[in-house]
């Protein structure tokens, strides 16, 4: 069975946009349990609540070429209600149904998001702020619904990534007046979480207020492609609007989900773990000595460098020279490039940023007797995901004092460390 810790889940409104139906049906589509989350939206029926004869219905649909899952909920009920009394039936129906702590906090966040954007924007008092279009029975369904469904399917325990949102554009009338795609209350949430959106791709509104509150409470990291995964399913959710005037090829594909691993849990071995982004720095240089270049290395590596090399190269005008790469991390990028131009008289640096992939690590010591002498060598253990060895590699300026004292060949003392390292692993597995 697969480690919650190693799932991941990808959330792609880079073209759809995103709304609460939209999402909850993607979940739907996803695996979650249907009837779970029709039963939590039917807790809503409640004369307490002002919403009554609540009809749902489950549908798969195409929307353009693709299919997806959609969902609809209906009320006979127009009544809307102000900030403090929505807070409250989400609050009371979340804990009336079997749900999670997190995915009842999640629920709470996510109302309390909507009316404090509305009440920023029109300067008022939350608790009497109304919500027009989403105080319906709309929102209170797609947010219990979708947080039902989150916690069905364990969401709340993974990680999750999010592309930028496509919002569309043009203008949209509604209750406040005509305004500009996003709508200000789309755009105010976006911008309470730093959330990036993009505009497209076609000239409607894809983005709405619930929509939006709903992605930025799940905490999702923004990402502009998608991290690495094993995909192990994907689900398409999509709302009751239609596009009219569009063809079936420019209309917006659905909110898509994607379930996946991280690379570590692939069935294929991979013998790398990604570790972040690195910065590499590199300079060309043509008019510099062997001891300036040597005594600069030196002290790249004394000064934080993780790596330094010298590649011969022919510069312009034809003339022989070096270029000298750097690998460093990010926050050492620019003292070292300080410091090369320093030594080396280099009228610049470049920087690239890029992913390292590293095996992971472990140092341990064995005691090698040779000849009478014995000598502590560290040797170096690296192991891929899955925890197999790939390679031992004992600590050269060690074996090189331990070759030097007993005048023995470093190759044989090499093969006799590795040899020990073997057997002590043996022994301790």
């Amino acid at each position: 069975m697969i480690s919650e810790k190693r799932k991941i889940l990808v959330i792609d409104s880079s073209t759809s946009g995103i709304a609460g139906d939209m999402l909850l049906g993607a979940l739907l589509d996803l695996g979650a349990t249907p009837k779970r989350v029709i039963n939590a939206i039917k807790t809503l029926e409640n004369p307490a609540y002002g919403y009554h004869h609540i009809d749902i219905t489950l549908n798969e649909v195409m929307r353009g070429q693709f299919r997806a899952a959609q969902i609809n909920v209906t009320s006979t009920t127009t009544e809307k209600q102000h900030g403090k009394e929505l807070i409250n039936i989400i609050e009371t129906a979340a804990k009336n149904i079997d749900m999670s702590i997190k995915a009842q906090e999640f629920a709470s966040k996510v109302i309390c998001t909507l009316i404090n954007a509305e009440a920023q924007l029109h300067k008022t008092n939350p608790d009497h702020t109304h919500l027009h279009e989403v105080a319906l029975v709309d929102t209170a369904a797609e947010i219990l619904g979708c947080a039902v469904a989150l916690d069905d399917l364990s969401l709340f325990e993974i990680q999750i990534y999010a592309t930028p949102v496509a919002v569309g554009g043009g203008i949209v009338e509604f209750s406040h007046g005509t305004v500009p795609v996003p709508a200000p209350a789309v755009l105010s949430i976006l911008q309470s979480k730093n959330f990036p959106l993009h505009g497209g791709p076609i000239e409607q509104e894809l983005a709405t207020p619930t929509g939006v509150a709903l992605l930025v409470n799940l905490e999702a990291k923004p990402i502009r492609f998608y991290p690495a995964l094993t995909p192990l399913k994907t689900g398409y959710g999509t709302g009751t609007k239609e596009y009219a005037h569009h063809t079936p090829t420019t209309i917006p594909t659905p909110l898509r989900l994607t379930l996946g691993t991280t690379v570590a849990d692939a069935t294929v071995v991979d013998q790398e773990i990604v570790q972040g982004e690195i910065a590499v720095l590199e300079t060309n240089l043509d008019d510099v000595s062997g001891e300036i270049i040597g005594y600069t290395i030196e002290k790249l590596l004394n000064e934080g460098a993780k790596d330094v090399s010298v590649i011969p190269t022919v510069t312009k005008k034809n003339r022989p020279g070096h270029l000298i790469k750097v690998i460093a991390d990010k926050k050492d990028t620019t003292h070292l490039s300080e410091l090369l131009i320093a030594e080396t008289g280099t009228l610049g640096v470049r920087i690239h940023y890029c992913q390292r992939h590293l095996t992971s690590r472990e140092v341990i010591a064995i005691d090698l007797t040779v000849l009478g002498n014995k000598e502590t060598i560290k040797v170096k253990i690296s192991k891929n995901a899955q925890g197999k060895i790939i390679r031992i590699k004992p600590e050269y300026q060690d074996l090189k004092h331990l070759a030097e004292k007993t005048k023995q060949p470093l190759r044989e003392l090499a093969e006799l460390a590795l040899t020990q390292t073997q057997k002590k692993i043996a022994n301790h597995s």
